[in-house]
């Protein structure tokens, strides 16, 4: 037999399992792009909402969100992790501050508390379950420090979603040249930035961003400032980039006067997604708590949830005497009301 008959019958034996092959190759993409439009289409009709199974909205219209900065708010128990005088032996007037604070957040009854200088949700957590029984806070987050506890913390009756916390970013100390000519950085604060989302309502949600920005006066500290919130403002840019119609809060001890250059940073904007908006006179001052002389803390919103803003509720609330309040905190706590949006 010669060889190019050989080779005739060897492409001849070969021809029906390469059209085989090719037949079950076929059938496998087909299988594989009705799987990826099947998955596509699971995950554009899933509800970005994971709730608990036996949990249930609450009925009201309205919500009401409360910020405070209470003030080196520390447990009993020693971190072996932190070393600070205030966290390591805790001065007996914490037993006070505690019944006090649990009585102020009683009578605020709010459904989203926003605290600053607390040392975590843990002990949040204990609060709850030990003096706010049956008030309905089930929810709670934080992005904590590894290495201080005066921390931003989180406790919410409405279920949460997705924390964006931003420890590990560094930020520039803005248009500032130390003693030898150079610029400086920082990434100790940035644990004291976190966005969260929340969901007031099966039909609506906004993301919630707790602060407790850099403290003290001068040009290195205000620079220090301005580069948090330059990058929030990105991140802010982000969050409407994906979704223009997104409502954006921010609350907390934002250590900046009224007409500060941050605050004006922080509030300006090109459109209503990333503008913010203060809400609060600007007689309505709140540091210190026995003689209010300045502004430092704020609850804004972005232009997209001005719609949601009840008019006249965001305020200084009188949640207890002037001696408790002074007790608890060196801040007075500021309260904000909105409505539940369908749209």
């Amino acid at each position: 037999m010669n060889s190019n008959f050989r080779n005739r019958r060897t492409q001849q034996n070969r021809t029906p399992k390469l059209k085989f092959l090719v037949a079950l190759c076929f059938i496998a993409l087909l299988h594989s792009c009705k799987s990826s439009q099947d998955i596509s289409s699971n995950e554009s009709t899933a509800d970005p909402q994971v709730v608990p199974a036996d949990y249930q909205y609450p009925e009201d219209e309205t919500f009401k969100v409360l910020s405070w900065n209470v003030e080196h708010f520390v447990d009993a128990y020693d971190d072996p992790y932190i070393d600070a005088s205030r966290e390591n032996d805790p001065t007996p007037e914490m037993e006070n501050k505690l019944a006090y604070l649990a009585e102020a957040l009683k009578n605020a009854d709010a459904d989203i508390i926003v605290l600053q200088e607390f040392e975590s949700t843990k002990f949040l957590r204990e609060i709850a379950k030990d003096h706010l029984t049956g008030m309905g806070y089930e929810f709670f987050a934080s992005a904590p420090s590894d290495g201080w506890y005066m921390n931003v913390v989180l406790m919410s009756k409405f279920p949460l979603g997705i924390l964006y916390a931003y420890g590990n970013v560094t930020t520039p100390v803005v248009d500032y040249k130390n003693d030898e000519g150079l610029s400086e950085t920082q990434n100790n604060l940035n644990t004291r930035m976190w966005s969260i989302e929340v969901f007031p309502s099966k039909d609506y949600d906004f993301i919630l961003t707790g602060l407790h920005l850099k403290a003290g006066r001068g040009e290195r500290n205000e620079s220090m400032r301005l580069g948090q919130i330059n990058f929030l403002k990105d991140q802010f840019s982000r969050f409407v980039d994906r979704n223009a119609s997104q409502d954006l809060l921010i609350a907390g001890d934002l250590n900046s006067t009224l007409g500060s250059q941050e605050i004006k940073t922080l509030k300006r904007g090109n459109t209503e997604g990333n503008s913010f908006f203060d809400p609060l006179p600007e007689e309505v001052l709140t540091h210190p708590s026995d003689q209010p002389s300045r502004r430092l803390d704020y609850i804004l919103f972005n232009g997209n949830m001005q719609d949601e803003y009840i008019p006249g509720t965001a305020k200084v609330p009188e949640l207890l005497e002037d001696e408790k309040m002074q007790a608890v905190s060196d801040h007075l706590p500021i309260v904000i009301q909105f409505k539940k949006s369908n749209r």
